[in-house]
C-alpha cells in the first residue's frame, strides 16, 4: 500500500523511511523469536512429548527453522515492494520457480534419503531465496530509495501499526470465516464428520483459487489512483474489476454445481459417489461452492479496493460483525440439528447477509449507481451470456447418463460445457475494448497491415 502511494507521489526519502522502519522492526521480531527458540527449544521438545531419541536433532531442527523465520520475515517485504510497483508478475514467477525447485529438491532428498535436517534447509532457502532476488529487482527500479538504518522512525511504527492492526483483525476475521467450521464440527460432531466437511470444502476451495487470482492485483492499482486522487479511475477500477470476475466466476461455478459428483469422486478416489454420507458431502460441496461465489461478488474486489483508500476500520467492523455472525450461527446449527450440512449454512448466512445489505450499497453508491444498476452493469451481462450453459448443465444433470460415476464421461461432458461457458462469454458478455485487451495478451500470429 505505501509503495504504490509513495510511487505515485514520489516522496522517495519517506518511502526510504518507511520501507527501512518496517525492514528492521521486522529483524527485531525475527531475532527476538530465533533467540527465544534457541533458548527453550530443549524445553519446547519435552513439552511436544517429542521421543527422546530424537529430542536433539528435532531441537537442532527447530533452532534452524526459527533463525530461518527470522531472516524471512523481514527480508518477505521485497516481493510486497514489487506488488507495490504493479509487477505483480515478476514476484508471482519468483514464487513458481521457486515451487518448481522446491519439488525436485524434495524428492531427490527423499528418494536419496538426504534426511530431515538438509529437507528444511531446501525448504528455508526455496522459501527466502526468491525474496533476496525481488530486492534485487524491486531496487533497480526505484533506485532513489534506501533501505538504511538510520531512516528508521519510531513515529512511522505507530502510524504503521494503525493500519496494520486493521489488517491483521481482518485476516483474523477471515481466518474464523475459513477454518473454524472444522473445529465447530469436530468438537460437536467428532472427527469422523470432519472428513465429509473437508471433502464438500475442498472443491469449494479450487474453484476459489481460480477465480480469485485477478484480485489479488487490485489493492496496488487501487492505491496509486487512490493516491493521485483519481475518482473517475477508481469507479472505473471497481465496476470493470466486478464485471471480470463475475465473468470468469460465473461459468466456472456453473460448471462445478452441474458437474459436483465427478468432482466430489476424483476428489475421493471412491469408485462409487453411493457411498455413506455422500449425501451429506455433497450438499456441503454446494452451499460452499455457493458460499464461495457469492463472497467473489460481494466480497473480493470491493474490499481490496476499498481497504486501500482509507476505509480499513469501517472494513474491520463489518469483517468482526460478519465473523461473530458465522460462528455464531454455526455453532447453533449445529447442536440443534447435529449436522454437517448445518455449519456450511452457519457459513454462507451471515456472508449473504453482509455482501447484500452492506458491501453491495455500498460499491453501488461508491460507483454513483443504483444497486440494480450495479447489477445491471455487471452480473447480468454473464448471467444472460451463460444460459446455454444452465441448459446444458440442467440436460446433463437429469440425463441417463451416469457421467458422476463415470470419469470419462464426466471429462468430456464437462469439457464440452466449458466450451459452451466460455463461448457464450465471449459472444454476449464481453465488449469489444474487453475483446481487444484479451486478443493482445493471447501469443497468436498477426499479419501486418
Amino acid at each position: 500500500k505505501r509503495v504504490a502511494e509513495l510511487l505515485i507521489t514520489k516522496e522517495w526519502e519517506l518511502l526510504s523511511r518507511t520501507l527501512s522502519t518496517i525492514f528492521f522492526f521486522y529483524i527485531g521480531i525475527g531475532a527476538v523469536i530465533a533467540t527465544i527458540g534457541t533458548i527453550f527449544a530443549s524445553e519446547l521438545m519435552v513439552f511436544f512429548d517429542t521421543s527422546p531419541e530424537n529430542q536433539a536433532e528435532f531441537s537442532r531442527i527447530l533452532i534452524l527453522f526459527l533463525w530461518g523465520l527470522g531472516i524471512g520475515l523481514p527480508v518477505g517485504i521485497f516481493p510486497e515492494i514489487l506488488r507495490g510497483q504493479q509487477r505483480i508478475h515478476l514476484a508471482n514467477n519468483l514464487v513458481s520457480l521457486a515451487l518448481i525447485v522446491n519439488f525436485i529438491l524434495i524428492a531427490s532428498a527423499l528418494h536419496w534419503d538426504w534426511g530431515f535436517h538438509n529437507i528444511v534447509i531446501i525448504a528455508l532457502t526455496t522459501t527466502i531465496g526468491p525474496d533476496f532476488i525481488a530486492a534485487v529487482f524491486a531496487f533497480k527500479e526505484m533506485p532513489e530509495a534506501r533501505i538504511r538504518l538510520k531512516y528508521f522512525s519510531w513515529g512511522l511504527i505507530r502510524e504503521t501499526s494503525r493500519f496494520s492492526l486493521y489488517a491483521y483483525i481482518i485476516t483474523a476475521t477471515n481466518i474464523i470465516l475459513g477454518k473454524t467450521d472444522q473445529l465447530v464440527i469436530s468438537s460437536t460432531l467428532g472427527f469422523a464428520a470432519v472428513a465429509i466437511y473437508q471433502v464438500g470444502a475442498k472443491s469449494a476451495e479450487m474453484f476459489s483459487m481460480f477465480t480469485m487470482q485477478l484480485q489479488n492485483a487490485l489493492s496496488p492499482a487501487a492505491a496509486s489512483l487512490n493516491a493521485s486522487g483519481d475518482k473517475k479511475g477508481l469507479i472505473t477500477l471497481l465496476i470493470q474489476s466486478e464485471k471480470v470476475s463475475v465473468l470468469i466466476a460465473t461459468p466456472l461455478y456453473l460448471l462445478c454445481a452441474f458437474f459436483l459428483e465427478g468432482l466430489l469422486r476424483i476428489l475421493t478416489g471412491s469408485e462409487t459417489l453411493e457411498s455413506s454420507g455422500f449425501k451429506e458431502m455433497f450438499w456441503v460441496a454446494q452451499l460452499l461452492l455457493f458460499w464461495f461465489y457469492t463472497t467473489i461478488i460481494t466480497h473480493s474486489v470491493s474490499k481490496r479496493i476499498f481497504m486501500m483508500c482509507g476505509h480499513e476500520k469501517k472494513l474491520m467492523y463489518f469483517g468482526v460483525g460478519e465473523a461473530v455472525f458465522n460462528l455464531a450461527l454455526s455453532v447453533t446449527l449445529i447442536l440443534v440439528y447435529q449436522s454437517v450440512i448445518s455449519v456450511a449454512v452457519g457459513s454462507l448466512i451471515p456472508t449473504l447477509f453482509f455482501g447484500w445489505f452492506f458491501l453491495w450499497p455500498w460499491m453501488a453508491r461508491e460507483t454513483e449507481r443504483s444497486m440494480l444498476g450495479l447489477i445491471r452493469d455487471t452480473l447480468l451481462p454473464a448471467w444472460i451470456a451463460n444460459i446455454p450453459l444452465v441448459i446444458y448443465g440442467s440436460l446433463c444433470r437429469w440425463s441417463p447418463l451416469d457421467f458422476g460415476n463415470n470419469i470419462g464421461w464426466f471429462f468430456l461432458l464437462g469439457g464440452f460445457g466449458a466450451g459452451i461457458g466460455i463461448m457464450g462469454t465471449w459472444i454476449f458478455a464481453m465488449d469489444k475494448a474487453l475483446k481487444s485487451r484479451i486478443l493482445k495478451k493471447l501469443p497468436l500470429k498477426r499479419k501486418s497491415v
